[in-house]
């Protein structure tokens, strides 16, 4: 995955330190229920459709923008799915970071779902109940996302 260049800088100042930083998740089906995924060039595992939004970036521009990027599917944002603090990850080179993602249900409204970029081996449509292998990660977004219910989030330990 390619880091984006307001990264790098911020990792010229900040060493390998852990850094809190934004992520977006998009969700995306089309007409006939079926979910967007795309299998990762960095792991080979199919997954949702995701990136960092860029400095002044709107979350749902940058889902937008990530899924047409990714896949050339152009979609709308429909609502806000789960919000969530993720655990830290440490990258093969030693860099550390931390993301708050904000996951998005979003419905396609063109274009041809196909390999867009160098983030993906494959991209393709499933049916919701014929999904391929995924992390629990993807599950459990793809899960929120058709449900009706309000938007996740952890819940706090009570007092």
């Amino acid at each position: 995955m390619a880091t984006p260049d307001f990264i790098t800088t911020l990792r010229a100042d900040a060493g390998q330190q852990l850094l809190w930083l934004p992520g977006v998740t998009a969700i995306v089906f089309d007409d006939e229920g079926r979910v967007l995924l795309g299998r990762r060039s960095d792991n080979g595992r199919w997954s949702v459709i995701g990136g960092i939004p860029d400095p002044g970036e709107q979350p749902a521009e940058c889902a937008v923008r990530e899924v047409f990027e990714e896949t050339a599917v152009r979609c709308v944002v429909e609502r806000v799915v789960l919000v969530q603090a993720l655990k830290p990850v440490t990258y093969p080179n030693g860099d550390t970071c931390q993301y708050m993602d904000i996951t998005l249900r979003c419905r396609a409204v063109g274009g041809e779902a196909r390999v867009n970029d160098d983030e993906s081996l494959e991209v393709a449509w499933f049916d919701v109940d014929a999904l391929p292998r995924l992390h629990e990660f993807s599950q459990h977004r793809i899960k929120q996302a058709l449900s009706d219910a309000p938007t996740w989030f952890e819940q706090t330990a009570a007092e």
